[in-house]
C-alpha cells in the first residue's frame, strides 16, 4: 500500500523522521522547520523552529538521542533538544563563510558532519568542558561545494559528493569522542581528513554534480548519483571495483540502499527506480516503483519527450501536463521509513510538489513481474 500525504503546494526542500516514525520535521524551502506528529493517517503541526535567518538546506533527526540538527544558507547549524515539550536550539560553531548545504548524524550520534559551499566539511562534536558544539574541518583536496554526505557504519569514515563531479571517502575520526578504528576495506590509516578514496563521473562527453551518496549496510559499497543521470557503485571489498551506468532518465537527486545489493534512486523523473548490484560489479535496472506510471512505449524516454516538445516549440494542456505518476514534480529526498539499509520494507520520498509518499517495498515487489530483491 502506498500512502500519500500532502503538505500544501510549497516545495519540500528537506525532511527527517524520528525513531518511531510518528514525528516529522520538514522545511518548505524557507528559514522555518515545521514539526508534525502523526495520529492514525494524519500529520498535525505541533511546532515551528524559527532560529535560522535564511533557507534551511538540510535536516537530520538522531533516532536514539532524539536530537534534531539543521543547517542553513545563513552559514549556521543548530542542534535542537526537546525540553518540557519545546525544542530548544544550541548554536554550532561551524566556522564557514558560505552556505551550509547538508548535514548528517554519525551512527553513534556523538558527532555530525556539515557540508558547505566553503569547500570544506565541518565534523562537529560536543565539547563538555565548554558546553557547546565545536567543529574540525576537512579541506583537502576539496575545491567545490559539498552537496551530499553519508557515514560509514563504523562511525569514522565519511562519504561526500560535490559539484566537481566527484565522490570521496574521508576519515571523520575525532580523537575526543571516537575509539581508534579498526582496519576496513577502505584502508587502515584514518587520521581526521585522510582521503581514503576518490572517484569521478567526469568521463569523456559527460559528467555531472554528485547529488547523493549512500554507504551500504556493510559499509563495503558506496553508491552515488549524478546530474548526468548516472548511477555509480564502488565495492571496496573487491579492490575498489567501480560500476557506472548512464541512463536515459532525467537527472537523479537521491539514492539509498534498501538491501546490501539493491538500491533505490529518484529525481527529476518523479518516480523511484530500483536497481540491483551484482557481486561481479554489474548494475541492473529492475523496475520503476510507481505503478501508476504507464510504461513508456517506442523507447521514448523522459529526456526524449522533453526534447521533442522543445523542438516543436509546443506546450502541453493542463490535462496533458498532469504526470502519470504520484509525484507531480521532482523527488528531492529518499528516506528509509521502515527497516534499515540491510532490509528496508518501506521508504518515503518528498519533492517539489509538496507531497510525502510512503512506499511499501514488499507490496510493490508482489506487483512487479520477475522482480527480485537480493
Amino acid at each position: 500500500m502506498t500512502e500519500i500525504h500532502s503538505f500544501g503546494i510549497e516545495p519540500i526542500s528537506c525532511h527527517a523522521l524520528n525513531r518511531d516514525r510518528k514525528q516529522l520535521a520538514l522545511s518548505h524551502n524557507s528559514h522555518e522547520v515545521h514539526v508534525y506528529t502523526r495520529s492514525a493517517d494524519k500529520w498535525s503541526p505541533v511546532d515551528v523552529l524559527t532560529q535560522h535567518d535564511l533557507r534551511v538546506t538540510s535536516i537530520d533527526w538522531a533516532p536514539n538521542s532524539n536530537r534534531i540538527v539543521t543547517c542553513s544558507a545563513d552559514r549556521n547549524a543548530y542542534v535542537w533538544t526537546q525540553v518540557e515539550g519545546k525544542w530548544k536550539p544550541t548554536l554550532v560553531l561551524l566556522r564557514i563563510n558560505r552556505a551550509a548545504t547538508c548535514v548528517k548524524w554519525s551512527p553513534l550520534e556523538n558527532k555530525f558532519a556539515v557540508g558547505s559551499g566553503a569547500r570544506l566539511i565541518s565534523v562537529c562534536y560536543f565539547e563538555k568542558s565548554n558546553d557547546w558544539w565545536v567543529s574540525k574541518h576537512i579541506k583537502k583536496p576539496l575545491r567545490s561545494t559539498i552537496t551530499a554526505l553519508d557515514w560509514h557504519p563504523n562511525n569514522v569514515l565519511l562519504a561526500a559528493g560535490s559539484t566537481d563531479f566527484k565522490a570521496r571517502v574521508f576519515s571523520g575520526y575525532i580523537k575526543e569522542v571516537d575509539e581508534k578504528p579498526g582496519e576496513t576495506p577502505w584502508g587502515s590509516r584514518m587520521p581526521l581528513g585522510q582521503l581514503m578514496a576518490e572517484f569521478s563521473n567526469n568521463t569523456i562527453g559527460g559528467g555531472g554534480w554528485v547529488h547523493s551518496v549512500s554507504f551500504s549496510s556493510s559499509g563495503n559499497k558506496l553508491a552515488w548519483v549524478g546530474h548526468d543521470s548516472s548511477i555509480s557503485v564502488v565495492d571496496a571489498a573487491k579492490g575498489m571495483l567501480l560500476s557506472t551506468i548512464r541512463t536515459e532518465m532525467l537527472p537523479f537527486l537521491a539514492c539509498t540502499w534498501v538491501t546490501e545489493n539493491t538500491l533505490i534512486v529518484a529525481g527529476h523523473s518523479c518516480s523511484p527506480l530500483l536497481y540491483s548490484h551484482e557481486d561481479a560489479g554489474k548494475l541492473n535496472f529492475i523496475s520503476k516503483l510507481d505503478s501508476s506510471q504507464k510504461k513508456e512505449t517506442g523507447n521514448i524516454s523522459a529526456m526524449s519527450k522533453f526534447r521533442s516538445l522543445d523542438k516543436r516549440a509546443t506546450s502541453e494542456t493542463a490535462a496533458e501536463s498532469k504526470l502519470e505518476s504520484i509525484h507531480q514534480n521532482a523527488i528531492t529526498q529518499l528516506t528509509i521509513f521502515s527497516g534499515n539499509k540491510a532490509n528496508a520494507t518501506k521508504f518515503c520520498t518528498t519533492g517539489i510538489d509538496g507531497q510525502m509518499v510512503i512506499w511499501d517495498i514488499k507490496a510493490l515487489e508482489s506487483g512487479i513481474a520477475n522482480m527480485k530483491i537480493v
